[in-house]
C-alpha cells in the first residue's frame, strides 16, 4: 500500500469495492492476461459500480497524488492495466444493448467481446471485433481492433460512432463526429489508457451473412511453397475472404522441436464453401494438406470455432506489417527462424503469423482515424512463449530468439507495428505505432490531459 493513503476513505466514497492487497477480489481485480507481468501490483484496485464511481475514484486519486490506470480484460501485452498505483476496474461496467432497427450497439467500458456477441445474435448483425471472447471491446477498438471479419467490415474502431469518456479532471464527455470530434478521432486507433477512461462505446453494426471456415495444414516441407501461393491468394482474393498464414513449433527438445513445426492457413469466407475453395485452389494446387477443414457455418458457429486457443502463461510478441507479399528471401529467413526457436514448456510455442489485411481497413484514409496503417497487406506477428518451468538460461534464448528473428526481417517488412500488440522493446513506438499521425494525438493529449495523469512507458506525449 502506498504510504500514508488512506483507501478507507476510498471506499466510503465509491459504490463500488476496495481491494487491498491481501484481501478478497484484489488478485482477480489485477490479474493480466500476460502473466510474464504478474509481479506488477498496484497498491489498491477500485472495482467501480458505475460511471460515477469511476468520476469519484478518478478525482479521490488526483487529489492524494496516487497514479491511475484503468483497467477490464487485463490483455494488455506489457501488462499496462496494472499500475502501481491505484487500479480503476471497469469489469462491472458489462450492460451492452443492441437496437436492430439501427444496428446500433451500446457497450459498457467493461464489456467483453462475449457480452457485445450476445447482445447483436438475436438481431443477426456484427462489427469486426476480435477472436477472443474475454478480450475488453474498449481497449479492442481504441487501438484498431481487427479480426476476420475486417476486411468486410473494416477495424472495429472504424464502426465506433461515439464514446463517454471520463477525463483526467473527472468531467465527462461525449465524443463523436459533432462533439469533441478531435478526441474521437484519437479514440479510433490512438491507443488506449491515453486520453480519458472510456465508460461507454457505441458502434454501428451490420447485418452477417453465413460463412465458410476453413483450416488446413501441410508438412514443413511445404511451407516455403504454401505462404508463397499464400500470399498471392490473398492479394488476389474479395473482400468477404480473410486469412491468418502460421508457421510454429512447440516442445522442450530440438527433435520435438522439428516434429512439431508446422505450416497452417485458417480464416473465413463470408459465402459458400464451394467459392470458398475457388480461392483457396492456388494453394491447394501447390501442395496438398495433410489436414483439411472447409465448412459452412453460421457466423456464430464460426465464431466458436474461430475462438483463439491458448494456454497463456507468458509470452513475448513482436509485430509489423509487410505492403507486398514476403519475396522468396523473406520467406526462407521467417522460417529458418522458426526452426530455430529453442523451446519451452508452454505449449504454444513459438512462431510467425501473416494476418490478411487490406480490403476495408484499406479504403480508409491514414489521417481520418488515428489509426495510420491503412496501406498493409499482411500484419505480421512474431511470437514466443514459456513457462515457470523453463530456466532464466532459456527464457533469455526465448527473447534473443524473438528479437534475432524481428530483426533479421527488417529488410522486408514496413518498419511499422501494431498498437495493439504493445511491444515494451520498440524503441521508436511513437512512429511504429502511429506514424505520421503522432503529432495529432500529443496535440489532443495536452488539450484533454494536460498534466499527463493517464502516464504509461509508451503514453502518447511521454
Amino acid at each position: 500500500m502506498a504510504a500514508g493513503v488512506d483507501y478507507s476513505a476510498l471506499a466510503r466514497e465509491v459504490e463500488g469495492r476496495v481491494f487491498l492487497p491481501g484481501s478478497a477480489g484484489f488478485r482477480v481485480g489485477s490479474r493480466l492476461f500476460n502473466t510474464r507481468y504478474r509481479d506488477r501490483a498496484p497498491s489498491a484496485v477500485v472495482t467501480a459500480a458505475h460511471t460515477a464511481d469511476v468520476r469519484r475514484a478518478l478525482v479521490w486519486a488526483r487529489e492524494q497524488g496516487i497514479p491511475v490506470v484503468a483497467r477490464n480484460g487485463g490483455h494488455s501485452f506489457a501488462g499496462y492495466s496494472v499500475n502501481e498505483g491505484l487500479v480503476i476496474d471497469l469489469s462491472r461496467l458489462t450492460q451492452t444493448r443492441a437496437d436492430g432497427s439501427t444496428g446500433l450497439v451500446v457497450a459498457g467500458g467493461g464489456a467483453k467481446i462475449s457480452h457485445v456477441y450476445d447482445a447483436m445474435q438475436p438481431y443477426e448483425m456484427v462489427f469486426s471485433t476480435g477472436t477472443s471472447p474475454t478480450v475488453g471491446v474498449a481497449g479492442l477498438a481504441l487501438g484498431g481492433g481487427a479480426a476476420f471479419a475486417a476486411r468486410r467490415y473494416g477495424l472495429t474502431a472504424d464502426a465506433l460512432v461515439e464514446t463517454t469518456v471520463v477525463l483526467a479532471d473527472g468531467s465527462v464527455v461525449v465524443a463523436g463526429e459533432r462533439e469533441n470530434p478531435d478526441l474521437f478521432w484519437a479514440c479510433k486507433g490512438g491507443g488506449g489508457g491515453n486520453f480519458g477512461i472510456n465508460v461507454s462505446l457505441t458502434f454501428q453494426a451490420h447485418p452477417v451473412p453465413d460463412v465458410t471456415t476453413f483450416h488446413l495444414t501441410w508438412k514443413w516441407a511445404d511451407a516455403a511453397a504454401v505462404l508463397e501461393a499464400g500470399q498471392r491468394m490473398v492479394r488476389q482474393a474479395p473482400d468477404d475472404f480473410a486469412a491468418r498464414l502460421g508457421v510454429w513449433t512447440y516442445g522442450t527438445g530440438l527433435g520435438a522441436i522439428r516434429d512439431n513445426l508446422e505450416v497452417t492457413i485458417q480464416g473465413q469466407y463470408f459465402g459458400p464453401a464451394s467459392a470458398c475453395l475457388e480461392i483457396l485452389d492456388p494453394v491447394l494446387a501447390v501442395a496438398t494438406p495433410v489436414t483439411r477443414d472447409v465448412t459452412e457455418r453460421t457466423f456464430w458457429e464460426a465464431n466458436k470455432y474461430m475462438v483463439h486457443a491458448t494456454s497463456g502463461d507468458q509470452f513475448a510478441l513482436r509485430s509489423n506489417y509487410v505492403r507486398e507479399p514476403l519475396a522468396a528471401e523473406g520467406v526462407e529467413t521467417l522460417l529458418s527462424w522458426v526452426e530455430r526457436w529453442p523451446g519451452s514448456h508452454n505449449p504454444d510455442g513459438g512462431g510467425a503469423g501473416l494476418f490478411s489485411w487490406g480490403g476495408a481497413i484499406n479504403r480508409v484514409a491514414p489521417d481520418a482515424t488515428a489509426f495510420v496503417h491503412r496501406d498493409t497487406l499482411f500484419l505480421v506477428s512474431m511470437d514466443t512463449s514459456w513457462t515457470d518451468d523453463d530456466g532464466t538460461a532459456r527464457i533469455d534464448a526465448n527473447l534473443d530468439w524473438l528479437n534475432g528473428m524481428h530483426a533479421d526481417m527488417a529488410p522486408h517488412v514496413t518498419g511499422s507495428a501494431y498498437q495493439n500488440f504493445v511491444d515494451p522493446e520498440l524503441t521508436n513506438w511513437r512512429e511504429a505505432y502511429y506514424g505520421a499521425n503522432y503529432p495529432r494525438l500529443v496535440e489532443v493529449k495536452e488539450k484533454y490531459d494536460p498534466d499527463g495523469v493517464f502516464s504509461f512507458d509508451q503514453a502518447v506525449g511521454s
